[in-house]
C-alpha cells in the first residue's frame, strides 16, 4: 500500500475535501470521507459533487492499482440515498477489463452500511499489461 499511499497523496483535490485512504488492493479501492459542513448542499444534506469526488477517488486508486498509469474516460453516478451526518465510504471493485479499457462498480455507503450512491466507470490504460 506505501506505493498507493504516493499515489493518494499527490491527489490533493480529493485531501482537501476530507477524503482518507483506507485500504487498496491489485482492482479494489477503500476510501473515507467525514461529513463536514462544507460538504453540504443547500437542502442539508451532502452534495452530489462531494459523494461524485469520494466515488472517483476509490476509482482512481483502483484503477491505478495495477501499476499501468489509467485514466477515466466515462463515469456515471446514480444516488440513492440523503446523507447528513457521520461518515461515507466508497468502495471500487473491478468489473471486466482488457489489456487498454477496465470497467469499475464503486458502493458509497454510510456508517450504518446503507447505500448512497453507485457510480460506474471506465478507464483507458495508457500502457498494455505485460504479457505473463
Amino acid at each position: 500500500m506505501e506505493d498507493f499511499t504516493r499515489f493518494f497523496e499527490r491527489d490533493l483535490y480529493a485531501r482537501e475535501n476530507g477524503i482518507e485512504l483506507v485500504a487498496v488492493g491489485r482492482g479494489e479501492a477503500r476510501v473515507k470521507m467525514a461529513i463536514r459542513q462544507e460538504h453540504m448542499n443547500s437542502h442539508g444534506t451532502v452534495h452530489g459533487g462531494a459523494i461524485f469526488t469520494l466515488a472517483d477517488t476509490a476509482f482512481a486508486l483502483a484503477s491505478n492499482s495495477h501499476g499501468i498509469p489509467a485514466a477515466a474516460i466515462n463515469a456515471h453516478i446514480s444516488y440513492m440515498k440523503a446523507a447528513r451526518s457521520g461518515n461515507l465510504y466508497a468502495e471500487a471493485r473491478e468489473f471486466a477489463k482488457n489489456p487498454k479499457l477496465a470497467t469499475y462498480t464503486v458502493e458509497v455507503t454510510d456508517d450504518a452500511g446503507e447505500k448512497i450512491a453507485i457510480f460506474q466507470g471506465m478507464v483507458y490504460r495508457k500502457t498494455p499489461p505485460p504479457v505473463p
